[in-house]
């Protein structure tokens, strides 16, 4: 090689980088390289971004308080039900009840309604129109919805995906739910809920059932053309051809290859149904009274928010916030799931 063509500037190779395998056929295939670990690198890629530490961080506060803060402190509506002088009193006339063994009314000193009753945190957001803590019934509300989202999820995506992996591959099961599914979708979903809620009655299993005896079958339907199109893969072809089991190629060659489609559905449902569960409670068909959620307190507080703010802005805030870090949480986890943000 002439020496003038000698490329001065290019960068000197280490040697100890190689290793001679001479003329070993077996060790002249084998590939040094870090050991892939799929849910290693969704991490790794998930918490590169500091703000889903913060979002986490937020989620884990609001979601511990929802489930702890109503098992220490029970939440009682009727506790001062009967001292109206206690009826929607602002965060700093509460905080003052609660200091004072005595207030003023018309003029008069009568026996504060909140002195020594509960922490002064219970009162740190005023009273709702029966004297009852804002906060405690924000924290309880939260729990009832956030466990009600959380159960409806879980039997849509179990039953979605079971049914839709298996409906993909059946035709016989294709002829009969495809129908069905076309029948259902055209139902006015709030209509049918509404419908379910006044026969079967206002309770919490009642309303998981209402929310959720058709919305599987979108799910299933979905996960259905998915598996359709993995199904004709080669590897899954080369899979039938060999003799595999159709369960076998499902768990092993396709519902792996869905993870980030199965996060990234997950990740609109549970917040979906927190803001369902709002909204049927707006509109008076939630569950019965006896049951605290976010969507009753501000059906309640709704009708005088401009007189007493601070009944109705604290559960609305809490929803917004919570359905929002829910669903910027799953879209980061399903980026994560991504294989291809892993490179």
């Amino acid at each position: 090689m002439n020496e003038n063509n000698v490329n001065v500037n290019a960068p000197e190779i280490d040697a100890s980088m190689f290793n001679v395998v001479g003329n070993d056929a077996v060790a002249s295939e084998k590939i040094i390289a870090p050991r892939y670990s799929y849910w290693k690198s969704v991490f790794r890629v998930f918490f590169k971004h500091k703000g889903n530490i913060l979002l986490l961080f937020m989620l884990f506060v609001m979601i511990t308080s929802s489930i702890f803060v109503p098992m220490i402190a029970k939440y009682d509506p009727f506790e001062n039900v009967t001292k109206s002088v206690s009826f929607n009193m602002s965060p700093r006339k509460a905080l003052d009840s609660w200091k004072n063994p005595t207030i003023m009314k018309d003029g008069k000193e009568i026996e504060s309604p909140l002195y020594k009753n509960g922490p002064a945190i219970k009162w740190v957001l005023g009273t709702g129109p029966a004297g009852n803590s804002i906060v405690y019934n924000m924290f309880a509300g939260a729990r009832t919805s956030l466990f009600l989202a959380l159960m409806c999820a879980a039997v849509n995506m179990v039953l979605g995906i079971v049914v839709g992996a298996v409906w993909g591959f059946s035709k016989r099961l294709d002829a009969i739910l495809i129908p069905i599914f076309n029948i259902i979708s055209n139902v006015p979903y709030i209509l049918l809920v509404a419908v379910l809620v006044y026969i079967l009655g206002a309770g919490f299993w009642q309303m998981v059932f209402a929310m959720t005896v058709t919305q599987w079958l979108g799910v299933a339907f979905f996960f259905r053309t998915q598996v359709m199109i993995i199904r004709d893969r080669e590897y899954s072809l080369a899979s039938k051809c060999l003799g595999t089991p159709i369960n076998r190629i499902i768990s092993k060659n396709i519902l792996p290859f869905l993870t980030s489609v199965i996060v990234t559905l997950l990740a609109t449902e549970v917040p979906s149904y927190i803001s369902l569960d709002t909204y049927m409670s707006f509109i008076g068909l939630g569950m019965s009274a006896a049951i605290p959620t976010l969507g009753r307190m501000i059906s309640v507080a709704q009708t005088n928010f401009m007189t007493y703010p601070w009944s109705f802005w604290p559960p609305v805030a809490f929803a917004s916030l919570l359905t929002i870090i829910l669903y910027l949480m799953g879209q980061s986890l399903a980026d994560a799931t991504d294989p291809k943000t892993h490179m």
